[in-house]
């Protein structure tokens, strides 16, 4: 989650007493989350678990840049444990 909100990916809460506003993705490192979304866009057209995931959202009716910003963070998630761990990535096939 703390990774997320640096890369500027983490949904900003715009609430006011019982007001309860929409959630924004905002905040963060500009260019990182430009970087993550060209990679997603990347992503979804190319990489399988991407596209799953991507396809999976649509499927239950999330919007395309919702849906797009999800695999972004997805994205950020797994390169932040190919860091964590040192290893390189590898596609994990169904199980």
């Amino acid at each position: 989650k703390q990774i997320a909100a640096l890369a500027g990916l983490a949904p900003f809460n715009v609430d006011s007493g019982a007001f309860r506003g929409k959630r924004k993705i905002a905040g963060g490192r500009k260019r990182v989350r430009d970087a993550l979304y060209m990679a997603a866009l990347n992503a979804v057209r190319r990489a399988d678990p991407f596209k799953a995931f991507y396809e999976r959202l649509r499927q239950v009716g999330k919007p395309a840049k919702l849906a797009l910003i999800a695999v972004a963070r997805k994205l950020l998630t797994v390169l932040n444990a190919m860091m964590r761990d040192r290893k390189p990535y590898l596609k994990a096939g169904p199980q």
